[in-house]
């Protein structure tokens, strides 16, 4: 059974998937709906698989979201090396609007994020050859992507110089964004 951690932002949750291991090394279930319905988490349907390889260590990717109507919730897992993930509510009217998590997911602890829609999603990699999949519950929609600066929320990303995509750099300060997310209470 998949254990599911209530994080200090309602609604992202830290999930666990237990893993059954022998002399030959292990397998876990990293996503059955029914399973995490019988456990009072019903997550969306995701439509789509992600999966992205960052060689070198403090490569940041984000902080991204997808806007309405292509907005998409993630369910997010280290398969290689290791990451620092991080979900922002950027849901106006909450009651957590601007407040970010942070978790380490790695391959070693098999942990996942489940970062819901209305939420900014980034991660930095703290090891060589990091691989990061995760399932979306919209396609990615290139009209509705964007970014909001890395640095500008007071996360601690373990570096003041990440490695950046041209996007990321150029990302507006969360102060300037206008979030297309609202809080439905």
């Amino acid at each position: 059974m998949t254990q599911i951690t209530p994080t200090s932002l309602p609604d992202v949750l830290i999930l666990t998937p237990r893993r059954f291991g022998d002399a030959r090394g292990w397998f876990c279930e990293t996503w059955n709906r029914t399973t995490l319905a019988a456990a009072g988490c019903d997550l969306p349907d995701f439509v789509q698989d992600n999966h992205s390889f960052s060689a070198l260590p403090g490569t940041l990717r984000g902080l991204h979201y997808q806007r309405p109507p292509h907005a998409q919730a993630k369910l997010v897992r280290c398969s290689r090396g290791a990451i620092w993930d991080v979900a922002v509510d950027a849901r106006r009217g909450s009651p957590c609007y601007g407040q970010w998590v942070g978790v380490e997911l790695s391959a070693d602890n098999g942990q996942q994020l489940f970062v819901p829609a209305g939420f900014l999603h980034g991660f930095i990699t703290r090891t060589p050859d990091c691989e990061v999949q995760y399932k979306c519950s919209d396609i990615y929609a290139p009209a509705c992507d964007g970014a909001v600066r890395w640095d500008s929320l007071g996360i601690d990303w373990g570096t003041r110089a990440p490695i950046l995509s041209a996007k990321d750099s150029a990302a507006p300060a969360f102060a300037d964004f206008t979030t297309p997310f609202s809080y439905d209470g």
